[in-house]
């Protein structure tokens, strides 16, 4: 499966991190500050909350107080797939060692 992610969307995922831990909307804010504008970073949290890739203790996002107030984690049947989005090599490896599996047989 291959995702395509924008840049705000990419610095989301990158400031919750792929490992599975939980961050707080407030830490998420402050690692996110100055890279996008109320709006855009509002809608990039519900894109990737409907496309499945992030998960919330919260579905209904306005504005940054609705993000400021929730928990977010990265959806861990994503997670492979997102880091592969994030880091292009990592789906160039990937590929190259299944050709490998494949030329062997």
């Amino acid at each position: 499966m291959e995702i395509n992610l924008d840049g705000g969307e990419k610095l989301i995922l990158k400031a919750i991190g792929l490992g599975g831990t939980t961050i707080s909307g407030k830490q998420l804010l402050s690692r996110c500050e100055g890279g996008m504008e109320e709006a855009e970073f509002v809608s990039a949290i519900r894109g990737l909350l409907m496309m499945g890739y992030i998960l919330a203790d919260k579905q209904s996002f306005h504005d940054l107080h609705d993000v400021e107030v929730s928990e977010f984690h990265v959806n861990s049947g994503y997670a492979r797939d997102l880091k592969e989005a994030l880091d292009p090599r990592l789906r160039k490896e990937r590929k190259d060692k299944r050709d490998r599996r494949i030329r062997r047989q």
